[in-house]
């Protein structure tokens, strides 16, 4: 008996037809795309979804932005991002999906004169590369958007920029001041807007700026907002005045000012109910040709 149970576990150990345990449980691939753009590779994670591997269906993709200091890796080791996509993906909450982490350094996702040019790479040199690399939905309903502090300004950016290709974006946290940043944000050091820092380049490159060709679109963005209400940055009363406008707008919204400071404790603390909310504008795996 014993004998025959060894048998049995060698081969369906050694048996090619089963999914290997990566593949039940998804994984994290580290990728390097060739960008155009910067001249270079553009570095990211992505989150592959448990049957991805043995699937022939074609899923969502949410492109998930770091931080300024930070980088692509930052949503995976502080942020919990793998298990709360196993979690809601295995609960029936969100559809099985991507999540793409890429690298952007301190670029603030913009276009940069005499610099790289990390708004052009995302646009032209990422999801054209992801959607060539993976089995992706690369259509607007197979695009989703999302960041922290400088990734959520980037996303706020994208999205408001780029509604025909991204469906909803989730801002944590998000670095978008207006009319400008404060005095300790790195944005007035970086010399992404100019050095010294021009509050004529960053007022251009902002939210006001990009609502009126937004707006003309007639497209909705439905954003989720959510900020701690004890951020150094007072990030809590931007996003509110962002929330506010959106809402004015008639676009839809959702906003939280949560308990805590500019840290992983407010964006992981908000992942699974943005996760819940943006995922409600995506289309779910299927079959494409």
């Amino acid at each position: 008996m014993r004998r025959r149970l060894l048998i049995l576990l060698v081969l369906l150990l050694l048996n090619p037809l089963l999914p290997s345990s990566a593949a039940r449980a998804g994984g994290i691939e580290h990728i390097d795309l060739p960008s155009a753009s910067l001249g270079r590779t553009l570095p990211a994670y992505v989150y592959l979804p448990k049957g991805y591997a043995e699937s022939n269906l074609s899923y969502p993709v949410l492109y998930l932005l770091h931080g300024f200091g930070g980088k692509d890796g930052d949503w995976l080791a502080q942020g919990n991002l793998e298990a709360t996509m196993d979690r809601l993906i295995e609960a029936g909450t969100i559809p099985p999906a991507l999540v793409v982490m890429p690298s952007a350094e301190r670029s603030w996702y913009v276009d940069t004169a005499g610099s790289e040019t990390m708004e052009t790479a995302f646009i032209r040199d990422l999801l054209p590369g992801i959607e060539k690399r993976y089995r992706v939905l690369a259509r607007r309903d197979g695009r989703l958007l999302g960041g922290l502090s400088m990734g959520g300004y980037g996303a706020m950016r994208f999205g408001l920029k780029y509604p025909e290709l991204f469906a909803a974006a989730a801002l944590f946290s998000p670095a978008i001041y207006n009319p400008e940043p404060p005095e300790n944000s790195s944005a007035r050091k970086v010399g992404v807007f100019g050095q010294p820092f021009d509050v004529a380049r960053w007022q251009a490159l902002n939210y006001p700026a990009l609502l009126p060709g937004f707006l003309a679109k007639g497209l909705p963005l439905p954003t989720y907002i959510a900020s701690g209400d004890d951020d150094e940055f007072q990030i809590e009363l931007h996003a509110t005045l962002y929330y506010s406008t959106l809402r004015r707008a008639r676009q839809p919204a959702e906003l939280r000012i949560v308990n805590g400071a500019h840290s992983w404790a407010v964006w992981e603390g908000s992942l699974a109910e943005a996760l819940r909310y943006i995922f409600q504008s995506a289309a779910k795996p299927q079959v494409t040709e």
